[in-house]
Formats: structure tokens, C-alpha cells, sequence
């Protein structure tokens, strides 16, 4: 995300208090408004409360967008065993900024994401039009004996995905690891998309994904949305209204 350089510490006060002026911090009022629990022996805002806070980073020239918050989002949602708080966050703040992308990102978080990337993914995949899969739910085999949890499943195609991040999964010894697991699951009948952090970054390794996961489900390509398949920093609702302020303008010849 684009605050990955940014340290500075954002402090939230009591309307009632001054503004804080001091180097690396940004002052924010509000406190009381919002539920406080204490993380590492410190007073901060709940997960919940602060990913409504992140809706002040969405606008032009501001960092974050529409997919960040659906990142963000998923954490906490599945942290937390739910989207209720997201949705009582939000609703209980009075004309929060970012609101409307908030809005939509809420549409789009779901349980049981265990990444990024596999957030990033499933957005890809499910903006396509493909089925929406099972996040991260165990696979066992008859006997109750045990295949893996897999980051996303198809069950009715018997098809399962799994995205394995550089970091984590490019060593020949997990390499070796995984190709082990992946033999367990077709042995059972599941055929496994393997994903790689370049799959998802570019409109072309996209697409290519999206052909490749659609052969696996059945599903056929002319009922893809291949359009819908690059991320989204703006909300729908913010496009729409860009576009109606530019034909006003355009109407009085501005």
C-alpha cells in the first residue's frame, strides 16, 4: 500500500483538547466518538473503528483507495469472525469522510481472507464473474483424513486456489512442501490454480488468470467481465458523480 514509507503516528483526541503540533504526528479529534481498546499496554482505536478512519485517506491525491480498504478490511472482518463491526463502525459516524467508498468496499469484504494477495485475487476472479469461492475452509478426504485448508475453494467443481507469495513460497524446500500438499489434493479429486504475486499485478497477467481459473470451473469465456478485472481506487458512486460535474461543466462551456 502506498503507507508502506509513512511513520508518522496518527493521535486521536477529545474534541475538547488542542490540535497537536509536534514533528511525526498528525492530530485527530474524535476520540470519544470512537471505541478505544488497549493493544501492547496502549490506548488505540479498535480494528473496526480504525479502518472507518482510513475513509480520510480516500480522495485525489490522497493515498489509499476503493481496494486498500477491502484489504483492510478483510483483515479485520476475519480477525474479528465478522463484517458487523465494519458496518456499526461506519454507520454510528456522522458524514465520515470517504464515506462512499467505504460504502462500496463493504460489498466486497468477506471472511476469511488470510492476505493481501489472496484479497487482491479473489477481487480479480469475482469481478469477472466467476463464482465466489470458500475462503480458506478445510479439505478432508474419506476416512477424515486430512488434505490442507486452501486459501479459496470451488467445492461444486471440485477446484481449489492457492496463492503463494514470493516471501513465503519460493524456496525449493517450500516449493518441494507445496507440490507434496497440491498431489494430496488431486489425488482427491480437487484440481489446484497456483498463484503467484505477478498474476495479479498487470491487466495481462490478470486476464490470463482470469482464462486460466474459468477452464478449471467451467465456466465459459463469453460470459466473463474481462473489463472488470483491473483494481479500483475510486468508488462507482465517486466516478458517477466526476462524471455529472464534468458535464455540467461541459454545459456552460467551461
Amino acid at each position: 500500500m502506498a503507507l508502506d514509507d509513512d511513520d508518522s503516528i496518527h493521535v486521536v483526541r477529545d474534541a475538547r483538547d488542542g490540535a497537536i503540533r509536534r514533528r511525526g504526528l498528525i492530530g485527530h479529534r474524535g476520540l470519544l466518538s470512537r471505541e478505544v481498546v488497549t493493544f501492547a499496554g496502549l490506548p488505540v482505536t479498535s480494528p473496526a473503528e480504525t479502518w472507518v478512519d482510513m475513509g480520510e485517506l480516500i480522495r485525489p491525491g490522497m493515498p489509499l483507495g476503493l481496494d486498500d480498504l477491502v484489504v483492510m478490511g478483510d483483515a479485520v472482518a476475519t480477525r474479528l469472525g465478522s463484517v458487523d463491526p465494519l458496518h456499526e463502525a461506519l454507520s454510528a459516524r456522522v458524514a465520515p469522510r470517504g464515506k462512499l467508498t467505504l460504502l462500496e468496499a463493504l460489498t466486497w469484504i468477506r471472511v476469511g481472507s488470510e492476505s493481501p494477495g489472496e484479497t487482491r485475487t479473489r477481487l480479480v476472479l469475482v469481478r469477472a464473474g466467476l463464482p465466489e469461492p470458500e475462503l480458506n475452509q478445510p479439505i478432508v478426504a474419506v476416512g477424515d483424513r486430512w488434505l490442507g485448508r486452501p486459501d479459496m475453494r470451488w467445492v461444486a467443481q471440485r477446484a481449489l486456489l492457492e496463492y503463494q507469495g514470493r516471501e513465503f513460497h519460493d524456496s525449493d524446500e517450500q516449493r518441494a512442501q507445496d507440490k507434496v500438499r497440491f498431489q494430496r489434493f488431486g489425488d482427491d479429486g480437487w484440481s489446484v490454480i497456483e498463484v503467484w504475486d505477478e498474476d495479479v499485478n498487470t491487466d495481462a497477467a490478470r486476464m490470463a488468470l482470469v482464462l486460466r481459473a474459468a477452464e478449471e470451473l467451467g465456466q465459459p469465456r463469453e460470459g466473463l467481465e474481462l473489463t472488470d478485472i483491473h483494481p479500483r481506487f475510486f468508488s462507482t458512486r465517486m466516478l458517477e458523480l466526476a462524471e455529472i460535474r464534468a458535464r455540467r461543466m461541459r454545459a456552460r462551456g467551461c
